[in-house]
């Protein structure tokens, strides 16, 4: 059965995807709000879905990457004023994670940033509003830039079959694809961009349309390209992304966070030439150190699902921080999470208590980042 919409949707002010229709025919049954679109979570049992993933071959709709896009004759340096990454080392056809910074060093948004042109880029977002913060920092700069919301809805092909399912769409040298680079192409007359990205720990690949009135022709097309792999359609795995240390924009950092505290400190470039929004805030913050920091947490006792609010931590019967998100992992047979903390209670082996809502405490310790594949060489591979 078709996930009743109206138990989400008021109106017309929550946009639907392009592969929309699709994701209700095949039996999405749970959806979110994302970046003010509806995005479906999950299609069966989740621990199900994580195992087809890390097994097989996943497909899902996360059109809610919405893209900002940003043009002109400065558009490049416009760019490079939003970001602490050097864009001057990102080519032409390649990609970078980095994060969008504020004047005090929060955290905007940590998008994928592809460079599609020497003056043309786009930022596939978290859930935060990129948009309106870019063009409001145009609007002093004195740059010649235009910075709009593009036609385009990326997908994801994520799983250790995503290369057969890529190399049957576009063919053998699309599977050379070196990791965070990109390529255009169209497919039987669909316009797309095709990245060697995602959001899971696992090979995967982002299918970017840039024609949404064609969702549904590409959606059927990849699902009969993977079908002798298996695929199936499922929402992004929580499981999966904490396991590898993956963050969640709004729940692991938001805007009152900064790129030390959350372990992010490998996307500022401290030699970059040119400045950039946040840029004398996190030399501050960075000669001064930070009091709190994201750590990795294991939490005893039987598994647990996937926390819905902020879990209190506390050492010796007092409060000191929170759980911002946890779940059971079935392939280390561990619960697993992250909770931000003081500096002084982040090394491996302190010990904390987990306050449950309604439900008592656990025990639980302090354990390095990330719980697994530390040198990422499963989606490198």
């Amino acid at each position: 059965m078709p996930f009743e919409m109206n138990l989400v949707q008021r109106g017309a002010r929550l946009r639907r995807s392009p592969f929309f229709d699709a994701t209700q025919r095949y039996g999405a049954r749970a959806y979110t709000v994302y970046n003010h679109m509806l995005f479906p979570v999950c299609f069966g049992d989740l621990e199900e879905e994580y195992w087809h993933l890390v097994n097989h071959v996943t497909l899902w709709d996360v059109a809610v990457e919405r893209q900002v896009e940003i043009t002109g004759p400065d558009a490049y340096a416009f760019t490079n004023m939003l970001t602490p990454r050097d864009l001057a080392r990102c080519a032409v056809g390649q990609g970078k994670y980095v994060v969008i910074t504020a004047e005090d060093g929060g955290i905007i948004n940590d998008p994928v940033l592809l460079r599609l042109g020497e003056n043309h880029f786009w930022l596939a977002l978290a859930d935060s509003d990129v948009l309106l913060w870019a063009r409001g920092a145009a609007l002093k700069s004195g740059l010649r830039v235009k910075i709009t919301e593009p036609d385009v809805s990326p997908l994801q092909i994520q799983g250790p079959q995503a290369r057969e399912v890529v190399c049957s769409l576009f063919g053998e040298a699309a599977t050379q694809l070196r990791y965070y680079w990109c390529f255009e192409t169209t497919l039987d007359g669909i316009p797309l961009v095709v990245t060697r990205t995602g959001w899971s720990g696992e090979v995967g690949y982002e299918i970017y349309l840039r024609d949404g009135s064609q969702g549904d022709a590409l959606w059927e097309r990849i699902m009969e390209a993977g079908r002798p792999y298996q695929i199936r359609p499922t929402g992004p795995s929580d499981i999966r992304r904490i396991e590898a240390g993956i963050l969640n924009w709004g729940a692991d950092m938001t805007l009152e966070n900064n790129v030390y505290e959350v372990g992010l400190q490998r996307l500022v470039d401290e030699n970059k030439p040119t400045d950039y929004i946040g840029r004398e805030a996190l030399r501050r913050i960075k000669a001064e150190g930070v009091k709190r920091k994201l750590a990795g947490i294991e939490i005893e006792g039987e598994r647990i699902e996937f926390n819905n609010t902020r879990w209190l931590v506390t050492v010796e019967g007092e409060s000191v921080g929170a759980v911002t998100s946890a779940i059971w992992s079935p392939r280390l047979r561990k619960n697993i999470g992250y909770a931000m903390l003081p500096i002084a209670h982040t090394a491996p082996g302190t010990a904390l208590r987990v306050a449950f809502p309604g439900a008592g405490e656990r025990q639980a310790s302090v354990v390095a980042l990330p719980f697994m594949d530390p040198g990422k060489e499963i989606p490198k591979g």
